[in-house]
């Protein structure tokens, strides 16, 4: 099996990143999951082309707003239940993805009360263009 090298394909990016936005939501396959909200971790990545985030007059309008990454995430599970992990990484990771700046998307989730013995379980999804 090839290996491919993302990082040589995102050289030219810089990556901007959310850290542990935690939010409560409806997630979860088993009944007891479906009576109550969970506790989520979130970590994204944006790899956005230099060229299209470089300010040269240090003005936001040069440079990728963050609020986009946190705003996406609060809109979509706002909507409905979901019933997995991957769902939710992947639907977010194809949201971030549509953005016209973002070359490549990492995005991890995780579930921080469901073993007494760990931090926490999770799931991780990357995407490029």
């Amino acid at each position: 099996m090839k290996q491919i090298n993302f990082e040589s394909q995102l050289k030219d990016c810089r990556r901007l990143f959310l850290r542990d936005l935690e939010i409560s939501i409806s997630i979860g396959v088993y009944e007891h999951e479906k009576q109550k909200k969970q506790k989520i971790l979130i970590d994204i990545d944006l790899y956005v082309p230099l060229i299209q985030c470089t300010p040269k007059k240090d003005s936001l309008d040069e440079v990728f707003d963050y609020d986009f990454m946190r705003e996406s995430v609060l809109k979509y599970v706002s909507k409905n239940h979901i019933n997995l992990q991957e769902t939710l990484c992947d639907e977010l990771a194809v949201i971030m993805l549509a953005h016209p700046l973002v070359k490549a998307v990492r995005i991890s989730t995780r579930k921080t009360e469901v073993y007494s013995d760990c931090a926490s379980v999770g799931v991780e999804t990357f995407l490029i263009k």
